[in-house]
């Protein structure tokens, strides 16, 4: 094992013990549930805007150490972020697992590049991008 796996696993490790944004809005301007029926994986995302800029964010939910870890990293990036900025890193991040090239993040947003480790076990890729096709939705229902 190399040392940027044992890096990635300590990364994904410490957001699945120590889970950013975990909890619950309530009220909450966007409201999404997310499933992966093949592994029982379960979140729930709720978000407050300020216009177009995501005030506030968390993620409650139950699941294996990848789509928890997942989840909190997404809602770490995003916090604070215009709706277009949170498109643009969701689009960064769930096409890391379909180019073979190397993600390249900025520097605050490097702990996302630690889930390109799960490309090695393709059965958890849907684990890890459960939390961000849970916000694509929540997304698309607010430029409605």
């Amino acid at each position: 094992m190399s040392l940027s796996d044992n890096l990635y696993k300590e990364v994904i490790l410490d957001h699945y013990q120590n889970p950013r944004f975990r909890g619950k809005l309530e009220p909450a301007d966007l409201f999404e549930h997310g499933i992966n029926p093949l592994c029982g994986d379960e979140l729930e995302l709720t978000i407050n805007l300020n216009g177009d800029r995501i005030e506030e964010i968390r993620v409650a939910g139950k699941g294996c150490s990848i789509s928890q870890a997942s989840g909190s990293m997404m809602a770490e990036s995003i916090h604070g972020k215009t709706i277009a900025e949170a498109e643009n890193i969701l689009s960064r991040f769930k096409n890391m697992f379909l180019e073979d090239k190397d993600p390249k993040f900025d520097e605050e947003l490097q702990d996302l590049e630690s889930m390109e480790s799960v490309k090695k076990i393709p059965a958890r890729i849907k684990c890890a991008v459960l939390p961000w096709n849970t916000l694509e939705r929540a997304l698309a229902r607010a430029t409605k």
